[in-house]
């Protein structure tokens, strides 16, 4: 194996174990409500996460941003400057979550008069988002320390964190709903627990084994104009491509509620297959991330291309291996899920579509990667809105002919459409 190889796998194997904690929670709390008797406990879980994933993804540059800059800074041996953005950003974050606490009524009333659901769902859905909303602080918290551990090209300690945040999710939450049986609120309340729990130790890893960079902290260069103008530029385009992001999963979820309980519930344990796959992806995304800032801001070309060559080697045979993987044992996965019988068979006229997933959306995954690590943002975003306006032609074109495969058939083709277009639009990064 070489260099460029083992600098991957020392990022991205930590990132995969961490990201793969994610949806493996997500997996065990449908487990939890899937054998509760109804569907629409399955389908209260997929909105309430869906309203967490409006309001945190689109935020998502605290960790996206947070990241890039950092590697930049440390590959460049700016030692001040990796100060200065954990400050900037840690300080962005706070201001964000006290008024996501604040409005968190009117979010409620927006968010559920744009969801088109059953009023059983949307019941349990509001119970879940008034427990689960006062964890923005740890959330948002955790999203800029878990930047800038990457950014310092320590992927182990945000490995260290999820680890410790989901066991404390799962012990919490099966406790409090087969013990004290809570139901969907004993799930919100294992998550809230996690999440400060999280962030307790995200501080306390920080404080013991780089506290010597406090010394480094200048408060008089913290809002220096030019910084904080570059700060807020790269954030602003990662903002925007996430509210795309946003747009796509919050109307494919929507789309589905819009179709029944059932086609909901099908809906929400195929794309937990998709989500298995994306958080692994992730976890090499985040070593392009942070290898892409490192050799950037080293002004080290040979090693970047590189490093991308061989990126793209491990995204091309993961892929083959998840759909071989789903197209063998994919269905009896779903089967570990629930126990709802006619829920399992809708979603056998569907499964198909999940084989298509890891192909077509690889790319798409280390290209963000790339892209954020060389604070190309820009181009990042510019493709992101090309294929989300691709994913709603397609669907409403194609609706009243293909019914739920027409959300299917927009979501793969929005995902080759990124990759096709950050490769085109990022070139002259990629390419020698």
């Amino acid at each position: 194996m070489n260099n460029e190889n083992k600098k991957i796998l020392q990022i991205a194997l930590p990132s995969i174990v961490s990201n793969i904690t994610v949806p493996l929670l997500g997996l065990i709390d449908v487990s939890i409500v899937g054998h509760l008797g109804s569907a629409a406990y399955i389908g209260a879980i997929a909105v309430g996460g869906m309203l967490f994933n409006i309001i945190y993804w689109i935020f998502g540059f605290l960790r996206m941003g947070t990241g890039g800059m950092t590697s930049q800074a440390y590959g460049a041996h700016d030692m001040n400057e990796v100060m200065r953005l954990l400050m900037r950003s840690a300080t962005v974050g706070l201001l964000i979550a006290l008024a996501i606490i604040i409005l968190q009524y009117p979010i409620e009333l927006i968010a559920f008069t744009l969801i088109d659901t059953t009023p059983e769902i949307e019941k349990l859905s509001a119970l879940y988002f008034r427990i689960c909303v006062w964890g923005a602080p740890a959330v948002l918290g955790l999203y800029s320390f878990s930047g800038w551990f990457i950014g310092m090209q320590n992927s182990r300690f945000p490995m260290f964190v999820a680890i410790t945040q989901n066991i404390v999710n799962i012990l919490v939450s099966l406790l409090l709903v087969y013990g004290f049986d809570m139901k969907i609120e004993g799930v919100a309340i294992g998550t809230l627990t996690a999440q400060y729990a999280g962030l307790f130790m995200a501080m306390g890893l920080w404080f013991h084994y780089y506290g010597k960079l406090r010394k480094r902290t200048h408060f008089r260069h913290f809002y220096n104009r030019e910084a904080m103008v570059r700060f807020f530029q790269v954030n602003r385009d990662i903002f925007f491509r996430t509210v795309c992001l946003v747009a796509v999963t919050m109307f494919f979820t929507s789309a589905g509620a819009s179709q029944g309980e059932v086609i909901l519930a099908v809906n929400t344990l195929l794309m937990q297959l998709f989500t298995l796959f994306s958080y692994i992806m992730d976890g090499f995304a985040y070593a392009g991330e942070a290898l892409t800032g490192k050799y950037i801001g080293a002004n080290n070309r040979p090693a970047l291309h590189q490093m991308v060559k061989q990126l793209f080697g491990w995204g091309i045979g993961l892929s083959l291996v998840f759909t071989l993987l789903y197209g063998l044992g994919g269905e009896a996965f779903l089967a570990l899920l629930t126990n709802e019988v006619h829920v399992i068979q809708a979603a056998d006229t569907y499964f198909y579509w999940v084989l298509a997933i890891p192909l077509a959306g690889f790319a798409a995954f280390l290209f963000d990667g790339i892209f954020i690590g060389a604070t190309a943002t820009h181009m990042m975003l510019r493709a992101m809105l090309i294929a989300s306006i691709s994913f709603f032609l397609i669907y409403f074109g194609c609706r009243e002919m293909m019914g739920n495969h027409a959300l299917w058939l927009a979501f793969i083709t929005y995902l080759i459409l990124r990759g096709i277009m950050q490769g085109y639009l990022g070139r002259k990064i990629i390419l020698p």
